[in-house]
């Protein structure tokens, strides 16, 4: 039982003789790690007792035997009420409708429509993500200020108005009469949760240029995912894009300036919650692809998701009660108030925006728009608060953004020949 407290106790030297800010050192709730076992444990203290009573039904062949008001809300929470859809490529998508030469004039408005909603949504989002991470509030000259450190309170914040506005969309348009059961939905959550909340903390660690760098090497991480949750095969192009990111991203990280702030160091504990962000985020979009095969809308899904977000969030933040102390910071600083509020609606329209976007355009328009907004987000980024980059670095940013607009056009290329192929034939591999 003195084994793992020693442990923990002495993994912050041991971090490749990483040097932690004076700020995140004042106590064990500061760190990283020691926050992210927190966090855990109250997660599972609902997933715990969440999957005992899912086994509890399944054994008791709820369907057949259970009566009564609440029949209704179990049997919708751990069975579903329909099977599943065949599952086709791009299924998860609703029909798009195809332009047509009468109404071009209107279809350009729409897209510009959706770049500009795409890029105000997320470039905002980015720029506040960094403000409310790595600044501090209430300075003056003769106080310091204090920075706000619960990384779990913003990923609430987040999905509390992602769930409105969901609910609320669904609650006004017709959508699909929904099928899956519920409990599927809280993987996905759980993942998302702790993918949202890695991408938070490392900004403690790491400049906001590495960390969108670091997105764009996703890719590798949701192949590798694909392969294990889906089964899927990939094309030749796909592994050499992969590779071209990776040779990118590894310029960007190697390269070293002189005149580099203490604050845009890569340092260990950056690296590793970058690579949390990454794996969690994979293992969400390959389980929400497995959930599509649900007859579902895409807003359904975003529904679902936050629903059991919230759960988790408010939970662990009670449990810890760190949620009082969240507001407490909130009532003291209205800038912080502000900025948390206009995170969250910047983070839910963008997610109605990436569902009409595709929708109207289809995948390959949308991908182009968000690639665009990574390489704005590191301009923005690197003007605002003075991030710099070496030549070297420059190269593998150029490296990064040609390997995702070459990705881009080869998926598109293999799309138009595959709608030429005659009746019955198919592709040798599944895109």
């Amino acid at each position: 039982r003195f084994c793992l407290p020693l442990v923990l106790a002495s993994l912050p030297t041991m971090a490749t003789g990483e040097e932690i800010a004076p700020a995140l050192q004042d106590s064990w709730g500061d760190f990283w790690l020691f926050r992210f076992f927190v966090n855990a444990a109250g997660y599972a203290s609902i997933v715990v007792p969440g999957f005992l009573l899912i086994q509890y039904f399944k054994r008791r062949n709820y369907l057949e035997t259970g009566r009564g008001i609440c029949f209704p809300v179990i049997k919708s929470c751990v069975f579903g009420s329909e099977a599943k859809s065949v599952h086709q490529d791009d299924g998860s998508l609703p029909p798009r409708a195809e332009p047509t030469e009468s109404s071009t004039a209107r279809q350009v408005f729409k897209l510009l429509f959706c770049a500009a909603g795409l890029q105000a949504s997320y470039l905002t989002w980015g720029v506040l993500q960094e403000r409310v991470m790595t600044r501090t509030y209430g300075a003056t000259e003769t106080d310091p200020g204090e920075k706000f450190k619960d990384s779990q309170f913003l990923v609430f914040m987040n999905r509390i108005l992602a769930f409105t506005v969901a609910g609320l969309y669904c609650a006004l348009t017709k959508q699909p009469r929904h099928g899956a059961p519920m409990y599927k939905y809280s993987f996905a959550s759980l993942s998302n949760i702790l993918s949202s909340w890695c991408q938070y903390e490392a900004l403690k660690y790491i400049s906001f240029p590495t960390q969108v760098l670091a997105k764009a090497s996703k890719v590798i991480p949701v192949m590798m995912m694909g392969k294990l949750v889906s089964r899927k095969s990939y094309e030749y192009w796909e592994y050499l894009t992969a590779a071209l990111i990776s040779v990118g991203v590894s310029m960007f990280l190697l390269s070293s300036a002189p005149n580099r702030t203490v604050s845009t160091v890569t340092t260990f504990s950056g690296v590793v919650l970058l690579a949390g962000y990454i794996i969690f985020d994979s293992f969400t979009s390959n389980w929400q692809d497995a959930l599509f095969t649900y007859k579902m809308s895409p807003v359904q899904m975003m529904f679902g998701v936050n629903v059991f977000s919230c759960l988790f969030t408010v939970g662990s933040l009670l449990e810890q009660g760190a949620l009082l102390e969240s507001l407490r910071f909130m009532a003291r600083h209205s800038e912080f108030t502000a900025h948390a509020v206009l995170l969250s609606v910047c983070s839910a329209c963008g997610q109605l925006f990436i569902f009409y976007t595709i929708n109207q355009f289809g995948a390959a328009v949308f991908t182009i728009i968000m690639t665009l907004r990574q390489a704005f987000a590191i301009l923005l980024s690197c003007l605002i608060y003075g991030h710099t980059v070496t030549v070297v670095g420059g190269l593998g940013i150029a490296v990064v953004f040609m390997a995702l607009f070459l990705r881009v056009y080869a998926r598109s290329r293999m799309k138009k020949r595959s709608k030429k192929l005659p009746p019955g034939e198919t592709p040798v591999q599944k895109v």
